[in-house]
């Protein structure tokens, strides 16, 4: 009796925990909404100023060619610039991916995730102990409690599944 107390005891805890964690996770979650709704708000201002700029840059340029008038040799030029700077896009966020996945916040996060579904896992297990201990020994031990001649009393299975 008094290891299943200190089992519980341990899991209330745990479970105390959890519930920490979750609340610590939706506050950071509720900041994140409200900068992503900021920058949101910033994009769209940020957007209609590009478009006020890139109106007063047609009206200030004198008529230009059509990218058809162009010389070939330009287009090619343009084509290696292209190809060029999306390489060196695509190289310079491998490289920031890399990194994060090698930092300590992101080994952190990896450890916090694992802790999270470790206690999950835990509580899923208590829950399917507690439901064998409900359906197989509970529930009988009171209907035998309740039968003509009882091997129990009812005041024993309370005691018994702390039921006072």
């Amino acid at each position: 009796y008094s290891d299943i107390m200190i089992e519980r005891e341990i899991l209330m805890q745990k479970y105390i925990h959890l519930v920490q964690i979750l609340e610590t996770e939706k506050i950071a979650a509720n900041q994140l909404r409200t900068q992503l709704e900021d920058q949101d708000t910033e994009i769209e201002r940020l957007k209609a100023e590009i478009v006020v700029l890139n109106k007063a840059k047609e009206r200030m340029l004198p008529y230009q060619n059509n990218q058809e008038e162009e010389d070939p040799d330009i287009k090619k030029i343009k084509k290696v610039q292209s190809f060029m700077r999306g390489w060196l896009c695509r190289r310079k966020w491998k490289i920031i991916v890399q990194d994060y996945i090698c930092s300590p916040h992101a080994e952190s996060m990896r450890k916090r995730n694992q802790i999270v579904f470790n206690m999950v896992e835990a509580e899923t297990e208590y829950v399917h102990q507690l439901s064998i201990l409900v359906n197989c020994f509970l529930r009988p031990l009171r209907m035998a409690a309740s039968s003509k001649k009882p091997p129990i009393s009812h005041d024993d299975v309370s005691s018994i599944f702390l039921n006072r």
